[in-house]
């Protein structure tokens, strides 16, 4: 019987290097192996012209259909701006205790802030992203500890500020989830 995994769907082009730091980051804080596959998902009907964002409700409900039922939980790589009907942008998006989540770089990078680019920072922010919202997968709600991946992030600077892993509280919630089988 082959052992349960993390699947990153790539819905874009990626560099090796970013997708390699994160499924370190991703297998180091939840302990199962990341695997990384390709996506040929066509994004374009999710696209709102008037926003000029794409609604990641939609995105994230496809991706529900097209999981691969061997994953413990899948997450879906994009690199395009998403929106949610209530809110201007989100970096990502997962369903509480679902199987699937999606994660865009697009808000992460500096250049979009008129800062200089930097590749560490970007990745750094994308495996926090990813992480959250793998936390929300998993069961795991916001917390008000103000270092713990599972706070809350509005902006750029938030995610800054928090560390890439969960606070003792979150561990252990999420070890509780993972032993139950959540």
């Amino acid at each position: 019987m082959e052992k349960p995994k993390i699947i990153l769907i790539s819905c874009g082009l990626f560099e090796n290097d970013l997708t390699g730091r994160i499924e370190e980051d991703i297998s180091h804080e939840f302990h199962y192996p990341v695997h990384l596959e390709e996506c040929n998902l066509d994004l374009s009907r999710f696209y709102n012209p008037g926003r000029r964002q794409y609604n990641a409700n939609g995105i994230l409900k496809v991706l529900l259909d097209v999981a691969p039922r061997e994953a413990v939980k899948t997450m879906g790589l994009l690199r395009v701006d998403l929106y949610i009907p209530i809110l201007t942008y989100i970096f990502g998006q997962a369903a509480l205790n679902g199987n699937s989540g999606i994660a865009s770089l697009y808000r992460l990078r500096n250049e979009l802030y008129g800062i200089q680019p930097d590749n560490a920072l970007l990745i750094d922010r994308f495996s926090k992203v990813i992480i959250h919202e793998l936390g929300h997968s998993f069961g795991l709600i916001h917390c008000t500890y103000p270092v713990c991946i599972m706070r809350s992030s509005t902006y750029v600077e938030d995610l800054d500020q928090k560390e890439k892993h969960f606070c003792y509280n979150c561990q252990a919630e999420l070890n509780r989830k993972k032993q139950l089988g959540l």
